[in-house]
């Protein structure tokens, strides 16, 4: 079924750098060609929102929020693998003409910032959102879902299974499949390996998940936060380091895992931690890098020491994932038990969006999620 005529939306919009957000009513426009319809039901909030709110480029007022979770509530022309009712959760948006496209690796998007950051379609420069005639951009990750309404793109829109609670699975569409995503798909970890993970938020403990997923072995995650480390060996990590608690924490991984890790992964983005992270990895390591730095920092990283390990470094963008087909992954080994992200999460209502903001950038929730 397509729409015939636009809905009315409550959304939260940010209209000046820095936010707040502040709930409003926007028109959203029928479903054009290749597009889809949701009616939300929930949506994580992730870093990169709170990022977008405050200074990354984009134009104001906009509609962000890029984890969502509905139902279809119609379909463009062109759309044959959705229909309304389909319970789906939105992701990432890219071109599907570039060639990373065409080689199943659409994280590496050549057109990715168009798609994901410009507010607008990028074909021409319109968006699906409005308020009394005026422009509210949209099309934030393909979707912009902080709103009771969002419209997706045929291609970022995963049909999920109905049999799973809709309101959990919003956040598999970034922050989780970011951190699972680059243990399983970018650095391949494979049963009986060793990973250290540095940061125990929703990426950090998202990439344990992923390592528990496919049977690691070792698993250190190092985190000063006590809470997250405690939730960190419930979630299955062999040890915790705290770093504020440890003179040498290269010195404790080398120990605990008789020389180093097979695997890394920094999700906090500082150069010093980066450095130590270099250094843990036996022969033939590989490093993932997936926070956002300083817009200046340098890789802290000796090449003589990388040279003499054969270790490499790789930043990895959305877990190296193809949303299609990882989300499905991911969720099917939920219902397995191999995969428990819902104790991740912390619910709010939507009209307590900047409450789950600040709770986010304190803290106290590692992933909040808006419920419509």
């Amino acid at each position: 079924m397509t729409a015939a005529a636009p809905l009315v939306s409550r959304a939260a919009l940010v209209r000046k750098v820095g936010g707040p957000f502040t709930l409003e009513d926007v028109d959203v426009a029928a479903p054009r060609q290749d597009e889809v319809r949701v009616k939300m039901v929930a949506t994580g909030m992730c870093h990169t929102d709170l990022v977008a709110r405050d200074g990354f480029p984009v134009p104001l007022p906009i509609v962000l929020g890029h984890e969502g979770a509905g139902i279809v509530e119609s379909v463009g022309p062109g759309v044959t693998h959705l229909k309304a009712g389909d319970h789906v959760v939105l992701s990432f948006d890219s071109c599907a003409a570039c060639p990373s496209c065409g080689d199943d690796q659409p994280a590496y998007c050549f057109n990715f910032l168009a798609h994901n950051f410009s507010g607008v379609r990028p074909a021409d420069g319109t968006t699906a959102l409005s308020q009394k005639g005026q422009t509210v951009h949209g099309n934030f990750f393909g979707q912009s879902s902080f709103g009771t309404y969002a419209v997706a793109h045929a291609r970022n829109t995963i049909k999920v299974d109905n049999s799973v609670e809709l309101a959990l699975l919003g956040p598999l569409g970034c922050g989780i499949q970011t951190g699972a995503g680059a243990v399983v798909n970018s650095l391949k970890l494979k049963k009986g390996q060793s990973l250290a993970i540095f940061g125990g938020g929703a990426v950090g403990l998202s990439a344990l998940l992923g390592a528990r997923a496919v049977d690691a072995g070792m698993v250190i995650v190092v985190e000063p936060n006590a809470a997250r480390g405690k939730l960190a060996l419930e979630l299955g990590a062999t040890h915790v380091i705290n770093p504020k608690e440890t003179e040498d924490v290269l010195a404790k991984i080398k120990e605990l895992g008789g020389g180093g890790v097979t695997h890394a992964v920094d999700t906090t983005g500082i150069p010093a931690v980066i450095g130590v992270a270099v250094e843990t990895m036996l022969p033939n390591g590989m490093l993932g890098l997936i926070a956002v730095p300083p817009p200046d920092a340098l890789l802290p990283a000796n090449m003589m020491s990388m040279l003499m390990r054969g270790v490499g470094v790789k930043y990895i963008t959305e877990g190296d994932a193809d949303p299609q087909t990882f989300i499905p992954q991911m969720i099917s080994w939920f219902k397995a038990g191999k995969f428990p992200f819902d104790k991740l999460i912390k619910k709010f209502p939507f009209d307590q969006i900047n409450e789950a903001a600040h709770a986010s950038e304190d803290g106290s929730a590692i992933k909040p999620v808006l419920i419509f």
